[in-house]
């Protein structure tokens, strides 16, 4: 149970640093925004383990080998629309955090690297539906938690942050430096 505790921990790690850069970008507390972008969070990362548990028979060794460069290339993707959109008019930006689009791409980038975590499910003793039940709630739950307290605290802090650098440039720097850090790690 620890050990799963433990991952879902690290599982929730993107999604609270992509929150805190939504939070920061924000500037408020927006009750509606803040749980519709921790919900999917939440979903997604419980969500992608159960794919990759349902897909290891067939297509595992397919996926396995190209999970991270798509992770990469959507974190990579958005994070340069969000560079550029600090150097463009309010009414012409691409990411908008309020935009649903937007947030599940977020959401599905962030989870990407989770669709490992179910393959690894299936070859380690997962083999029933059922059993998958705790650990995916687990994931899911962490996930919300982590996406709200990351939220607040870019709220919290976001003015300390947008007086030395625009929340964009910041936000598109974390999403590709974490599609970088997943890059690395699988490649490794």
């Amino acid at each position: 149970m620890v050990e799963l505790l433990l991952l879902s921990l690290a599982l929730a790690m993107d999604c609270f640093t992509v929150s805190v850069v939504c939070g920061v970008i924000v500037r408020r507390y927006k009750a509606g925004l803040m749980l519709r972008l921790a919900f999917l969070f939440g979903f997604f990362q419980a969500l992608m383990p159960f794919i990759g548990w349902l897909l290891t028979n067939s297509f595992s060794t397919y996926l396995e080998a190209v999970d991270h460069w798509i992770a990469f290339g959507l974190l990579f993707i958005i994070g340069v629309e969000m560079i550029s959109d600090a150097f463009k008019k309010e009414e012409n930006k691409t990411i908008d955090p309020y935009g649903f689009k937007s947030e599940l791409l977020l959401a599905v980038a962030t989870s990407i690297d989770a669709l490992a975590i179910g393959i690894s499910f299936a070859c380690t003793g997962y083999n029933e539906v059922a059993q998958l039940g705790t650990p995916l709630l687990l994931i899911g739950v962490a996930s919300f938690l982590m996406s709200l307290i990351g939220f607040a605290l870019g709220v919290r802090f976001g003015d300390v942050v947008t007086r030395k650098v625009k929340p964009e440039i910041l936000g598109g720097i974390i999403l590709i430096g974490i599609g970088i850090k997943i890059l690395i790690e699988h490649l490794g």
